[in-house]
């Protein structure tokens, strides 16, 4: 049966307040970062948080900021009440940590709260109940402070979905972090159940991110600087080979608020596209500031999103400049790049020939696989290893000697799969499939952004599969993208499409899984976006069976000629499949192996 109908009618202040505090309040973490939100509007320059119980019992937020007027305590506890923004344009262009007005109203709902503050110019500090409304001299130097006690006392159901006293504590934790990384130059201190549980000094950014993140941070991370017209990238981006198996150290700050964008999510991890192995996901904290004009807060309760007013060209910025960042090679950290005289004499060190036999071949400039080349291999063909000559190796030897070079001297071959060298650093080891494949690679992603085009094999039978309407439009609309990825779709029927050439580089492929996850992205992402992204993919196949197998026999010049292409290679930590392709072994860690010095 039908309910019978009940007269449209405004709510009442207390069950608007629940349902605001419904979206602001999820968990003692949301009230704390919204009061630290308040602290920093208000110029605080020392901000302490104390919580009993993970906040459940009890929050207590104190700042040094300018203080509330006494006459403006009883208003500040209303609902959209706040001297943050006045005017629709004041809302456009916000630039304060909070604005809608309504936090502490929402939380007043729900718990106990009441408000201490002092002016500058106030002879005592006054008290407002948010139950009562009373207000009351009190004791306290200029400043707020916030208490909140018994966190949905009100609401008995929402208090059942709270988590342990110490998850509960660990969000609040993690929301004072955030904040404590956008604002190295206030000072911060927790405390939990009577214990200092953390503090961070007000210093430099560079000191914030060690003391927040740890010192191990920042031995596996490397800096960022990035500007772009108005949009201004900074922070520091996680090497790839320190990867996490979650993503819980992801910081974005946008304008200085921490946020959770998806877009500029995807930029950083397509950066990462071709560096990290597996499901790995990268480390960062990222503060991109952008004129206020072009970023909306107003899209969440929580304001924990913000919507782009050209997402697009944010993306491209991002993803351009997290890639500029990882580019470089660790190797050229300590040691800078040498230089290459025109002419220099004979190197003062002749690797004996008898060291590693070769497979009889001449010195060679290009490490080929040893199988016949697939058809594609041509392209391989005018991508020169730049440093391998003898003259040029004559060169670097003559010049500077050999523990200068950043991966050091080549000295052996194990297992047909690793080449030990020395540099000044002690012992370096490298996979040289892993290493001659990233090579490769980047070689061939250089030679198709100069117009190369990718061969396609025509199928001697098609294949068919069963599309629905969309994927069949996505092929009619997207025939010249599909094409240029060596695909040519043409419809059979009303649900059918067939598949008449394939890349010539995957002749292993399912050609019909492969039209339709093309098809799927270019319906989803654009074709700009797919055709970048499945092109690479398609050359790391194509460098994977062009770079030197295992097994491979080299001369020590073939060696050296590798690790010096190593050095002036981007993105040479890692192969395509991010994997390592070398690592370093000081002398200090040699020395543990054999305990000398003990």
């Amino acid at each position: 049966m039908p309910l019978p109908r009940r007269p449209i009618r405004e709510l009442p202040d207390e069950l608007v307040s629940q349902i605001a505090a419904g979206e602001v309040v999820e968990r003692p973490a949301s009230v704390v970062r919204e009061l630290v939100d308040n602290a920093l509007d208000a110029g605080a320059s020392s901000i302490t948080v104390r919580l009993l119980a993970g906040g459940v019992r009890s929050i207590v937020v104190e700042d040094d900021g300018v203080g509330i007027p006494a006459d403006e305590l009883p208003l500040a506890l209303k609902r959209h009440a706040t001297s943050k923004v006045a005017s629709l344009a004041e809302l456009e262009t916000v630039g304060t940590m909070g604005f809608r007005g309504e936090a502490l109203a929402a939380i007043a709902s729900i718990a106990g709260l009441s408000l201490t503050s002092r002016t500058a110019d106030a002879a005592m500090a006054q008290r407002v109940d948010a139950r009562s409304g009373e207000l009351q001299p009190a004791a306290r130097a200029r400043g707020t402070t916030v208490e909140v006690q018994e966190l949905f006392f009100s609401t008995p159901a929402r208090r059942k979905f709270l988590k342990t006293d110490a998850t509960e504590f660990a969000h609040a934790l993690e929301a004072v972090r955030r904040h404590a990384l956008a604002r190295p130059d206030v000072a911060f201190a927790v405390w939990h159940d009577g214990r200092l549980a953390a503090q961070w000094r007000a210093g430099t950014p560079a000191q914030r991110l060690a003391d927040v993140l740890g010192v191990d941070f920042i031995a596996a991370s490397g800096e960022l600087a990035s500007q772009q017209g108005p949009l201004t990238l900074a922070g520091r981006i996680g090497r790839p080979e320190a990867a996490r198996s979650r993503a819980d150290q992801q910081y974005l700050f946008v304008n200085g608020r921490f946020v959770r964008d998806r877009l500029i999510a995807h930029a950083v991890r397509a950066a990462y596209e071709d560096q990290l192995h597996g499901s790995r996901q990268p480390s960062y904290v990222l503060f991109l500031n952008l004129p206020p004009e072009s970023v909306d807060v107003n899209v969440h309760p929580t304001k924990i999103e913000v919507r782009l007013r050209d997402g697009r060209a944010v993306h491209q910025a991002v993803q351009r400049a997290v890639e500029s960042a990882l580019a470089p090679t660790r190797a050229l950290e300590d040691t800078p790049p040498l230089p290459l005289p025109a002419e220099a004499p004979a190197p003062a060190w002749a690797p004996p020939r008898t060291w590693q036999a070769s497979l009889g071949l001449p010195e060679r400039a290009v490490l080929q696989a040893e199988e016949p080349a697939p058809r594609w291999a041509a392209l391989l063909q005018p991508l020169p290893l730049a440093a391998a000559t003898p003259a040029a190796m004559a060169a670097m030897a003559a010049i500077a000697p050999a523990h200068d070079w950043p991966l050091g001297r080549a000295l052996a071959q194990i297992g047909g799969i690793y080449i030990l060298a020395e540099n000044q650093h002690g012992l370096v080891v490298v996979d040289m499939h892993a290493a001659h494949e990233r090579i490769v690679y980047e070689r061939l992603k250089a030679a198709r952004t100069q117009g190369e085009r990718l061969p396609a094999q025509p199928l001697l039978i098609p294949v068919s599969f069963a599309a629905s309407e969309a994927e069949i439009a996505t092929a009619e609309a997207e025939a010249p993208t599909l094409e240029a990825l060596g695909l040519e779709l043409s419809p059979l029927g009303a649900r059918t499409l067939a598949v008449r050439s394939r890349p010539a580089a995957l002749p292993d492929a399912d050609v019909a899984e492969l039209a339709r996850s093309v098809l799927a992205d270019l319906a989803e992402q654009g074709a700009s976006r797919v055709v970048q992204r499945a092109e690479h993919d398609i050359l790391a196949t194509m460098a994977c069976h062009g770079a030197v197998r295992a097994n491979r026999r080299l001369t020590l010049e073939e060696m050296n000629a590798l690790l010096r292409d190593m050095e002036a290679t981007e993105r040479a930590d890692t192969c395509n499949h991010g994997r390592p392709t070398w690592r370093q072994l000081s002398l200090r860690e040699l020395d543990g192996l054999f305990l000398r010095g003990r």
